[in-house]
């Protein structure tokens, strides 16, 4: 694929097969993942890899069990608690491979930079035929103290992109985008002086 098809074609995939992820394809993903551009070329990132599909479902239930417990009885957290009482739901969708982007630093820029980092990830997942999904709703459990200590991260680094990654079973459908809302800015001079712009 072209570069254009690579960013009409990434999708969210929520189903994969059990096919395994090889290190050196992850490696790769991650070296794409490095080249994105960051503040003062601090390069605040740092990579955590989880490998097994049974491994990943383990920490999926404990993530779900977790939530649920924690969610607030709210209104605005209505939609996600339904999601997650679903018996059938699991966080990270039997994946086989779990890929955490880390904030290796608190400086300005530093979780923005990890996100540009996963977006490339994940650019290059979908250009090798991989799938793979940001499951925001992890963030919480995993930047537990007690969670980060288990996995050997270390306590200082926060995990900003949690993405499941493997072998999609079919690639979803594009949702479509709504057209982008754009201002186009005109110089001070023709808002100071409107009849300039009468020639």
């Amino acid at each position: 694929m072209n570069f254009m098809d690579v960013l009409n074609k990434r999708r969210a995939v929520r189903e994969y097969t059990q096919a395994t992820i090889d290190r050196p394809e992850i490696e790769a993903l991650i070296n794409a993942a490095i080249e994105a551009p960051s503040a003062m070329n601090l390069q605040p990132w740092a990579f955590a890899v989880v490998l097994g599909q049974e491994r990943i479902d383990g920490y999926a239930k404990r993530a779900k069990d977790w939530l649920l417990a924690s969610f607030a009885q709210s209104p605005e957290q209505a939609h996600a608690r339904h999601m997650l009482e679903d018996p059938h739901f699991t966080l990270f969708y039997h994946a086989p491979a779990l890929v955490l982007v880390l904030a290796k630093s608190s400086e300005a820029q530093a979780v923005e930079d990890c996100c540009l980092a996963a977006e490339n990830l994940m650019l290059a997942a979908r250009d090798c035929g991989l799938g793979t999904c940001w499951i925001g709703f992890a963030r919480p459990w995993l930047n537990l103290p007690e969670t980060k200590a288990e996995l050997g991260l270390p306590d200082q680094y926060q995990v900003v992109a949690p993405i499941v990654l493997g072998r999609p079973i079919a690639w979803p459908e594009s949702h479509g985008r709504r057209p982008a809302e754009i201002y186009w800015i005109r110089p001070a001079q023709a808002e100071q002086h409107p009849a300039a712009m009468a020639v």
